[in-house]
């Protein structure tokens, strides 16, 4: 049986796929798993750059390089 695939806590990419216009690719934190809807698995995350939380499928989302802090 299928499962989500990010845990609440963990650190992901969010890659908006029909929003892309207005908001760009941001790191953000999984706050809640929620229901399966229509197939697809949903996420509460929130954004570090943002005051608001979102909902978001696991297709718009991807695991957060560890890299890249202090280049």
């Amino acid at each position: 049986m299928a499962s989500h695939k990010y845990k609440v806590g963990q650190s992901v990419r969010f890659r908006p796929t029909h929003m892309s216009a207005l908001v760009g690719a941001q790191d953000c934190e999984i706050i809640r798993q929620l229901p399966v809807q229509d197939g697809a698995y949903l996420y509460r995350i929130k954004c570090r750059l943002e005051n608001v939380e979102r909902v978001a499928s696991e297709g718009e989302l991807a695991l957060r390089s560890s890299s890249g802090a202090g280049s």
